[in-house]
């Protein structure tokens, strides 16, 4: 039997790329930087599947360029690079890897807020830079995190990832969501807010871990930061665009809040003269929520496994869109599960 040709555009860890080779022929391109458009066009000549990580766009343009194309297995849990309507008339299917970096990137979201609160970058700096010659009272004076309360805007995996790290300082928990989380709620004694604009006005330090949709689009934006309180934190680990950096730096101009930690932005790599880059009170990362090399590798051997079980004829377990695969193999959900 043909082995299938899988597309892999990026650098994978070798446990995940000795796993694909097992089972499919792979078009590897051992490189970190980001493929060409032409270099994608060539990789997906011929294959039947690709595996990347969500910073490959696959719309319009590319699925036309890979008309044979029937999987792409994203290496994240989100999946806005994917549109989902250009895929399902391509009958193409998507996957993606959920559970997997849940507790490392609620890590990181905590690590965020405990380094802006305290100005732990910042301090960092001026001790290596020599200016620490004395100590004064007010020197590095930060914001307490034990006992404040914690916003949650995303109640999924990782918002009860924070929450239960939250409990460990003592915090009061509130969470915005599309629905209801009963066993969040029970389970961690989060409240429910069904106003954002109330979780807003009430929170010290606001986390948005929501997925970037048409709704969650600047979700967060001038009208939202004025609701905050002025010594409060905004942390963002879930997709750039949720915030409005222009708002962003109006309410930090005009100290609305109190600062912000970030590791996602609108646009990525930020460019060298953004204006956020030389805010003291902004505290940024480059986007590494689930950089840990644990995390990564499993990451991608999540990945490997959904487009395995796709060409093996089982129903890959992080589908993203199911309509397609029952319309390409014209048996139901229920029927394909293993």
């Amino acid at each position: 039997m043909t082995k299938p040709t899988v597309f892999v555009p990026h650098t994978i860890p070798d446990k995940a790329l000795h796993r694909l080779h097992a089972t499919c022929e792979v078009i590897y391109r051992d490189l970190r930087s980001e493929p060409t458009q032409t270099e994608l066009a060539d990789g997906l000549r011929g294959a039947k599947g690709m595996v990347c990580y969500g910073k490959i766009s696959v719309r319009e343009s590319l699925l036309e360029a890979a008309p044979q194309l029937e999987v792409v297995s994203n290496i994240a849990v989100g999946f806005d690079n994917f549109d989902l309507a250009a895929m399902q008339a391509h009958w193409v299917s998507g996957t993606n890897t959920p559970g997997v970096l849940t507790e490392t990137t609620a890590d990181l979201a905590f690590a965020l807020l405990m380094a802006a609160a305290r100005r732990i970058p910042e301090a960092d700096a001026y001790v290596k830079s020599g200016q620490w010659q004395k100590w004064v009272p007010d020197l590095m004076v930060g914001s307490d995190v034990y006992g404040k309360t914690i916003g949650i805007v995303g109640m999924g995996r990782i918002g009860e990832a924070v929450a239960r790290r939250a409990l460990g300082f003592g915090m009061t928990i509130v969470y915005h969501n599309r629905r209801r989380q009963p066993n969040a709620e029970l389970a961690l004694g989060a409240v429910y807010r069904a106003s954002l604009e109330e979780l807003l006005g009430e929170s010290d330090f606001v986390v948005l871990l929501t997925p970037l949709t048409k709704h969650t689009f600047h979700l967060i934006g001038e009208d939202e930061l004025c609701r905050m309180k002025r010594n409060a934190w905004i942390i963002n680990v879930a997709r750039g665009a949720v915030l409005d950096e222009s708002a962003l730096m109006k309410a930090l101009d005009g100290g609305w809040i109190a600062g912000a930690g970030l590791d996602v932005y609108e646009e990525e790599p930020l460019p060298a003269n953004h204006p956020l880059l030389s805010r003291p009170n902004v505290v940024m990362l480059p986007h590494i929520g689930s950089a840990t090399v644990a995390t990564r590798e499993n990451m991608a051997l999540t990945a490997v496994d959904n487009i395995i079980a796709y060409f093996s004829g089982r129903r890959p377990p992080n589908l993203v869109n199911p309509d397609v695969w029952e319309r390409r193999f014209g048996q139901s959900a229920e029927r394909m599960k293993e």
